[in-house]
């Protein structure tokens, strides 16, 4: 187990670094097809010109000069637009123009960071000793599995694997496979080995590919893994069904509760349009003439304070819906204003006198530890969060680029 848990933070840099390559590399590489240069070739030849002297004129008048050019030039996109030609003019699909563009200074920042992971790695081994190694442990049961199970759900969104919704099932089957495996590690483990199995067998007889087999393995390991261990000990262990059951209506009660405040902010925001209010808040904003600098301010500092007593769900619900038809008029981009918001509300959530990351905090410490150390403990990184912010509108590319590369924007 020393072994292994040693090991994660090499597995992790190899993981990162590899994911990168092939996603920059591979999977964002050009596909070249060859069926539009053979239409393209043998177009000339399937139109031929004999139909220009066949429709000539019985009576020659006379015409001035330039005029039969001028006919035949307007005559040519007719054709090409009810003919083979126009695939002359465009060999390549127009959705696939930008892709496989390789980031400049790609592969010099790729091996300089590379190279300096190897360092930093090395230096942690060197100064390492038992107690580092205790925290080692100590980090990787912990945060590793959650770890995991966030790159997962984000994963199979961004390559396309799902749907958001969908994650969204995949990531409660990989919580409630963790859960599983903190009491029946020994059985998860087998059974995942027959699920991974299985499932590889399935996609093999179905004649898919290496990335779907991975994915077949992957999605039959998590669920027999699951459900068998969980039916061959719920009947005999009292506590699995209580956890089972708590679990089943907190997710519920939450479910509820965030459904039901899309449904008042629904009704809030036709309301609030209906009467008129959307109109007289972009005209009373509009009436400050602000510059982009101090709309964004005015916005942030307006979230920022009402991450004071109100959960994020109701801000970006309820509150977020104003501002958004506004940023078409101060030019500013809806995924830099979002990302600005997300950062907000966790300087908000930090800071005093509400705070409610400390009031949680406070709830699972040791009773020695009060709430002003709490809050003294958390001020750096507010101050952090704060800075981020100040960058983030200063070079919008830090926040933009990674988006436009993935979307080809």
């Amino acid at each position: 187990k020393d072994v292994l848990s040693a090991a994660v933070p090499v597995a992790l840099t190899v993981a990162t670094f590899g994911a990168t390559w092939w996603y920059v590399l591979i999977y964002n590489a050009p596909v070249v097809t060859t069926a539009a240069a053979p239409a393209a070739v043998v177009a000339p030849v399937q139109n031929p010109a004999p139909q220009a002297a066949a429709a000539a004129p019985a009576e020659e008048k006379p015409q001035e000069l330039g005029e039969s050019e001028t006919e035949l030039k307007s005559s040519e996109p007719q054709r090409s637009a009810d003919g083979p030609p126009e695939e002359m003019s465009s060999v390549t699909e127009p959705g696939v123009a930008g892709a496989g563009k390789v980031p400049a200074h790609f592969f010099e920042w790729f091996w300089g960071l590379a190279a300096f992971s190897v360092l930093v790695l090395a230096y942690y081994f060197w100064r390492m000793d038992g107690e580092g190694l205790e925290i080692l442990k100590e980090l990787v049961v912990s945060v590793v599995p959650l770890g995991v199970l966030t790159v997962v759900v984000l994963a199979v969104i961004l390559f396309g694997i799902c749907t958001a919704t969908e994650s969204a099932a995949i990531g409660a089957l990989g919580a409630l496979y963790l859960a599983v495996m903190a009491k029946y590690q020994r059985q998860v483990w087998w059974w995942s080995l027959v699920g991974a199995i299985v499932g590889v067998a399935l996609g093999w007889w179905e004649g898919e590919d290496f990335a779907s087999l991975l994915v077949a393995g992957s999605i039959g390991g998590t669920l027999l893994g699951t459900v068998i261990p969980v039916l061959m000990n719920l009947r005999a262990s009292a506590e699995l069904r209580l956890n089972i059951k708590q679990a089943t209506f907190l997710t519920a009660k939450t479910t509820a509760m965030v459904c039901w405040l899309f449904v008042g902010s629904a009704l809030f925001s036709a309301v609030f349009a209906l009467h008129g209010g959307q109109g007289l808040i972009e005209r009373w904003v509009l009436s400050m003439n602000l510059s982009p600098m101090g709309f964004q301010f005015m916005a942030q500092l307006i979230i920022f304070l009402l991450g004071w007593p109100l959960e994020w769900t109701e801000i970006i619900i309820i509150f977020c819906p104003i501002f958004i038809p506004l940023l078409s008029h101060f030019q500013i981009d809806p995924i830099l204003f979002g990302t600005m918001v997300a950062v907000n509300l966790q300087a908000a959530f930090l800071s005093p006198p509400v705070a409610m990351s400390a009031f949680y905090l406070k709830a699972v410490a040791p009773k020695h530890v009060t709430l002003n150390q709490i809050f003294a403990g958390m001020m750096p990184y507010m101050i952090i969060v704060c800075l981020c912010l100040v960058c983030m509108y200063i070079w919008p590319g830090m926040t933009l680029w990674l988006p436009e590369f993935l979307y080809g924007q």
